[in-house]
């Protein structure tokens, strides 16, 4: 199916994936940038009920629960209260390239731009709980914006954070993103940003936080957003699902072709850089390969420079086809502690796809 192109609010010409609620996806083009521009950052809501403009003097972060100090705080609260922190992470949807799952699960079928790279600055939430003062016996905290369902029936999109993880002194409250303050369809004016976790914790128009002393039972948590317990890669089976399942977290191990893009053409006898973007949950990536015969050999690729543990590596590779054809490019990372990509991985949901990528070139 060809791809629709559209330009909203704030934003540049971008994949139209739905429109109610806004879902768009970003032309992999601009993944050759450090970071993902504003404009065409892909876009991610699961309720139609967002709000056309949120005042932002009015607006209020609050935060409760199992507290001593309950807050009510502004963005220019957050600018001037507490000391700035900014932090270099990848946003990815969870769902990112479902429409490569073979054979094909239901859901947004998103192809390889359903993510983007970009430089967070507000507040440690962290900082936030040690001002409220955080009683003891916190379990986990919730977190919800201003979206809200098209009807009673829908259940309001809340997560839930470990309270350990979320009190790591790298959970941030954001303001802005790559020195601007955030789209409005990226979640003007505050996002939660969970480095190294997918992006359905990254709440966006984050607007209330709760300490909870128990375990949060909400549907986004114990019905929505599940993989398979204890295996790797969320990995199962079609004809062998598994019946332990747990929450999504940290990202897999992946990495991408950027560009050449598909159906593109090269010269044969020419060399040319295929390029691309390699990532994790934070450990880092310590190398990346390419294969240009289907995987039968590999070589290894440049690691361009490091823009932080939970950023994108870009990559390159010089390829020099000496024939005319057609040939079949792989790729795979390896991250520090030596995980690497599947040759093939599914699930029923569609998530965290990380299998090896393939990418057919044709040389003229």
């Amino acid at each position: 199916m060809k791809d629709t192109l559209v330009k909203t609010a704030g934003k540049d010409s971008m994949l139209l994936l739905t429109d109610r609620p806004p879902n768009l996806e970003t032309p992999l083009k601009y993944f050759l940038l450090d970071y993902t521009p504003n404009n065409v950052f892909f876009v991610r809501w699961h309720l139609a009920g967002l709000p056309a403009t949120i005042d932002k003097d009015t607006f209020r972060l609050r935060i409760g629960g199992n507290v001593m100090q309950q807050l009510a705080l502004s963005v220019e609260d957050l600018k001037t209260k507490f000391t700035p922190y900014t932090i270099n992470a990848l946003c990815q949807c969870a769902g990112n390239s479902r429409s490569f799952f073979d054979p094909r699960v239901p859901g947004g079928q998103w192809k390889n731009g359903a993510m983007g790279n970009a430089k967070w600055t507000g507040v440690k939430l962290s900082d936030i709980l040690a001002m409220a003062k955080v009683k003891s016996g916190a379990k986990e905290i919730s977190f919800n914006g201003l979206d809200r369902p098209p009807m009673d029936s829908t259940p309001d999109f809340v997560k839930s954070l470990p309270f350990d993880l979320a009190n790591n002194g790298e959970v941030m409250v954001a303001y802005e993103m790559n020195g601007e303050a955030l789209p409005l369809l990226n979640g003007y004016p505050l996002k939660l940003v969970v480095p190294g976790w997918y992006a359905t914790y990254w709440v966006g128009m984050l607007s209330d936080i709760n300490v909870l002393t128990d375990t949060f039972n909400g549907f986004w948590m114990k019905k929505a957003y599940l993989i398979p317990k204890d295996r790797a890669n969320g990995n199962e089976s079609p004809d062998s699902l598994a019946k332990n399942m747990q929450p999504i977290n940290k990202m897999d191990v992946r990495s991408i072709f950027v560009s050449p893009e598909p159906n593109d053409v090269i010269a044969a006898s020419k060399t040319t850089d295929i390029r691309g973007v390699a990532f994790d949950g934070g450990d880092g990536i310590q190398k990346v390969e390419i294969s240009t015969d289907g995987g039968k050999t590999w070589n290894v690729a440049t690691l361009e420079k490091n823009l932080g543990k939970y950023a994108w590596r870009h990559w390159r590779y010089a390829f020099t086809p000496l024939q005319k054809g057609n040939y079949t490019l792989k790729v795979k990372a390896t991250n520090i502690n030596g995980e690497t990509q599947p040759e093939h991985q599914w699930n029923r949901s569609g998530y965290m796809r990380n299998e090896i990528e393939t990418l057919i070139i044709q040389v003229q």
